[in-house]
């Protein structure tokens, strides 16, 4: 989605308000600021149960039940961590649908090596696989966040099939 207009959560607060669902947002990278940007929707309570921003190992072990070795062995920038953090928050929040956010804001790499501008998205919805999506973006790290929470928003929109191509 990163290179198109971004999606208006106006989209998503409706399409998941219309179809009776719930979603949780788990945040690392964006601390946040993708369930801010969902509940700036009037209405938004209907949709949103609730995001959790976790971003040290122990946040997202305790809260969302991430595998601390996994963390450990791995770091918190791959896609199993992506993944089970967004599964963590769809059992959290009771939700239908969950994205999470973990990455490399910058402005070097982490201490694992991995670039900045390297994002991993996860897309967890009940009863159905959990996906993720590698992006490597660029900018510095406001924009890096920015471009993570628009690119976050579109996964849930593409979930509900709100999208027009």
């Amino acid at each position: 989605m990163t290179g198109s207009a971004p999606v208006d959560p106006r989209v998503v607060i409706d399409a998941a308000r219309a179809a009776g669902l719930m979603l949780a947002t788990a945040e690392s990278l964006t601390a946040g600021a993708v369930v801010a940007r969902l509940v700036d929707v009037p209405g938004a309570s209907a949709a949103v149960a609730g995001g959790a921003a976790c971003y040290s190992y122990t946040a997202k072990q305790r809260v969302l039940g991430v595998d601390r070795d996994l963390l450990e062995r791995t770091g918190a920038v791959t896609e199993e961590v992506a993944a089970a953090m967004a599964d963590g928050a769809l059992a959290l929040y009771d939700a239908d649908f969950a994205v999470s956010t973990t990455g490399v804001a910058g402005p070097g790499p982490d201490a694992r090596g991995v670039p900045a501008g390297t994002v991993v998205l996860g897309l967890a919805r009940r009863g159905v696989p959990t996906r993720t999506r590698v992006l490597h973006l660029e900018g510095d790290r406001v924009a890096l966040r920015a471009a993570t929470v628009d690119a976050a928003i579109a996964e849930l929109a593409a979930a509900l099939d709100v999208l027009r191509d």
